[in-house]
């Protein structure tokens, strides 16, 4: 199965000169947030896969217009291709605005989900717009990652970890990491994964 990742920056690539031959063979597609709505819908129009996001920090737009054809799986956990995937958008909270929690928000947001994780007997990807606490995440709260995302990789050990939020040209920053079992994949622009 091929999974189109993307994340932080519309790709010209794709935008501008689609072409629909490399993309062909995409059965879906995961937005780790903070792209334009437009961009989203365009997605799921030329490229004839599902479309699961979470929201980024930047985000705010989504409230008034959300993006045609795909599915917010915020604090959501979906099921597509017998494949278990857990959604929890956003960044620290740095200004209080839409999308951004404290830790704890965050870890109450995750304890909501136990019946279906537990239903589900775990996930195998994890998409977020923010990155884990030490695994690719910044220095200053903006760019902070979420240790109860650490927590979650610890207990349930998924094969994926998808987040964006940290561009890769913001300096020491790299497209893939891996924490025990979990292979960690920056979604910055895009990268097309073979699950």
């Amino acid at each position: 199965m091929k999974i189109l990742i993307v994340g932080d920056k519309e790709s010209r690539y794709i935008w501008d000169h689609f072409d629909r031959e490399r993309f062909k063979d995409i059965n879906l597609i995961l937005s780790s947030g903070d792209l334009k709505p437009e961009y989203l819908s365009f997605l799921v129009t030329m490229i004839k896969a599902p479309l699961f996001y979470v929201h980024g920090n930047h985000d705010g737009r989504y409230i008034y217009k959300e993006p045609q054809g795909c599915t917010s799986i915020d604090n959501q956990l979906v099921v597509y291709n017998n494949i278990r995937i857990l959604g929890l958008g956003g960044s620290q909270n740095y200004n209080n605005g839409n999308f951004q929690y404290t830790e704890k928000e965050m870890t109450l947001r995750i304890k909501k989900l136990k019946k279906a994780l537990k239903k589900h007997h775990g996930f195998d990807i994890l998409l977020t717009h923010a990155p884990a606490y030490g695994l690719g995440d910044g220095d200053d709260l903006c760019h902070r990652g979420f240790q109860a995302f650490v927590d979650l990789l610890d207990q349930y050990s998924p094969k994926y970890f998808i987040h964006g939020h940290q561009h890769l040209n913001y300096g020491r920053q790299t497209r893939f990491r891996t924490y025990k079992n979990t292979s960690i994949i920056n979604s910055y622009e895009y990268y097309i994964l073979e699950y």
